[in-house]
């Protein structure tokens, strides 16, 4: 009998091992939610502009900041008459310090803003696309959701279940056991990760899955046309002094960015009316196109335009996560044929106040030196260098440009959490192309006495159990980035 009961446990545990390993594979290959992994056609645009949010440290050794992407926001928000629709990753004063000489409280702005367009045009559509950290999964309120529910705007909290599991060692548990307790906003006895009020263990459970709704996009009427500015910058207090770059598009292409928010809003909100926009038939601009680029078509557009890089090719990547390994293979690719490669990379040091061990960065750096590649670290003291963006300028005197909410990270590359960039063609000589490069190049260079960057050595680890820390987080999933 005793016998007997050992191998029935046997059979129980055999097939709770499998059942936990077969969830674990179905949620990381499962079907995407269709209008994910998107590569828009490449269109002809009315305007496009380049922003960008500078932070450095002056000669005396004090933090300053340049901002502009947040300001261009609330512009295109001030001028939209019939369709609002934003896409939000971080949406919240987690973190943050109200009382910071340099800091915003762009949350509450944000808000303000979105309501007092609503109130001056009560026929406004908006609709509004954020990820469920900012209620901390359901464990905290958001006084800004609430306040814009209030206001007659669409609040969509991203559904995070049906998107594939980048951490599937702890996902398939927590799919098999813990899911269904769901979670509640009533406090708890664990500390907030993020904030002051307790939460409770089912805020923890969620959170250990390490996925999101990394976007961060605007799409608004202006004037006859339609304008998308796509960019890394999170409306988030504590983020209000990070590094971060934005490109702006009127023309057709800001509607094929308005179509991929419908993918988010049609499985995360069943039912939801979606808008009708219209088409965009304006006069265009020469010399440069562009298109939306989401999830893995991210990654092929950047491994693509790597591999068109040879001699007389400048390749200028400013990044702040680094870690995808087809990508970094390509960037080693360009370097062998003959390509200039410059990596502005963060330290990876600071996190909302939390110190780091410059994983992944750090390592990644390591390898990539051993190509003959230039690296910098930007002068970071308590923020982020936050730019998502590959400049790729080709010796026939065309250029790529692709900026937006990607890190280039197995997360964000393969079709785990949702992201978007816009790609832009056309030649070295326009105008953006010129503004993107300027910005590279004067961060790169620290001219004025403005220190934006640092070298190589001053952040150097090139140890061996750092990089295999890199690659088994990257790998499995492991990992915040």
């Amino acid at each position: 009998m005793a016998g007997r009961t050992k191998l029935d446990w046997r059979w129980i545990c055999t097939a709770l091992l499998l059942l936990w390993i077969g969830t674990g594979a179905w949620h990381v290959w499962k079907p995407l939610p269709e209008g994910l992994d998107v590569a828009g056609p490449l269109r002809e645009i009315v305007a496009v502009e380049f922003l960008a949010d500078l932070t450095w440290v002056d000669q005396s050794g004090q933090r300053r900041t340049e901002h502009e992407i947040f300001d261009r926001k609330l512009e295109l928000i001030d001028q939209a008459e019939k369709l609002i629709v934003a896409d939000l990753f971080l949406f919240n004063e987690f973190a943050g310090d109200p009382d910071g000489k340099d800091l915003r409280p762009l949350a509450d702005a944000l808000t303000g803003a979105l309501i007092e367009r609503k109130n001056e045009l009560p026929e406004l559509r908006i609709i509004f696309i954020t990820d469920p950290i900012n209620t901390l999964y359901g464990g905290v309120e958001s006084p800004h959701l609430e306040a814009l529910r209030a206001a007659g705007v669409d609040v969509v909290v991203t559904d995070l279940k049906p998107l594939r599991d980048s951490n599937p060692l702890w996902s398939a548990t927590w799919r098999l056991c813990c899911q269904w307790f769901g979670n509640a906003n009533s406090g708890g006895w664990l500390p907030n990760p993020v904030g002051e009020q307790k939460v409770g263990l089912r805020t923890w459970l969620r959170v250990a899955n390490f996925k999101a709704n990394h976007r961060k996009t605007l799409i608004v009427d202006r004037g006859p046309d339609w304008t998308a500015l796509v960019t890394s910058a999170n409306p988030h207090d504590a983020s209000s002094a990070h590094g971060n770059s934005a490109l702006v598009v009127t023309g057709p292409a800001a509607l094929d960015v308005l179509e991929t928010e419908r993918a988010i809003a049609a499985f995360s909100k069943p039912g939801l009316e979606w808008p009708l926009a219209g088409s965009s038939d304006a006069a265009t601009v020469a010399g440069v196109r562009a298109r939306v680029l989401t999830e893995a078509a991210i990654r092929d557009a950047a491994i693509a335009a790597l591999d068109e890089a040879g001699p007389g090719s400048q390749v200028d990547l400013a990044m702040f996560y680094l870690s995808h390994r087809g990508v970094i293979r390509a960037l080693a690719r360009a370097s062998a044929r003959g390509a200039r490669l410059r990596l502005l990379l963060d330290p990876n040091e600071h996190a909302f106040g939390r110190r780091k061990n410059g994983v992944p960065n750090r390592p990644v750096a390591a390898e990539l030196r051993r190509h003959d590649i230039e690296i910098r670290w930007c002068h970071t003291t308590g923020e982020q260098c936050h730019s998502k963006q590959l400049l790729v300028r080709y010796r026939d005197g065309a250029a790529r440009l692709i900026s937006g909410s990607a890190n280039y990270t197995r997360r964000n590359l393969d079709n785990f959490n949702p992201e978007t960039v816009l790609e832009l063609v056309g030649s070295r000589q326009a105008p953006v192309m010129r503004e993107a490069a300027a910005w590279f190049e004067r961060r790169w260079t620290n001219d004025d006495g403005r220190s934006f960057s640092l070298d190589y050595e001053r952040y150097a680890d090139e140890h061996w159990i750092r990089y295999w820390q890199y690659r088994i987080m990257e790998a499995t999933g492991l990992s915040t980035f």
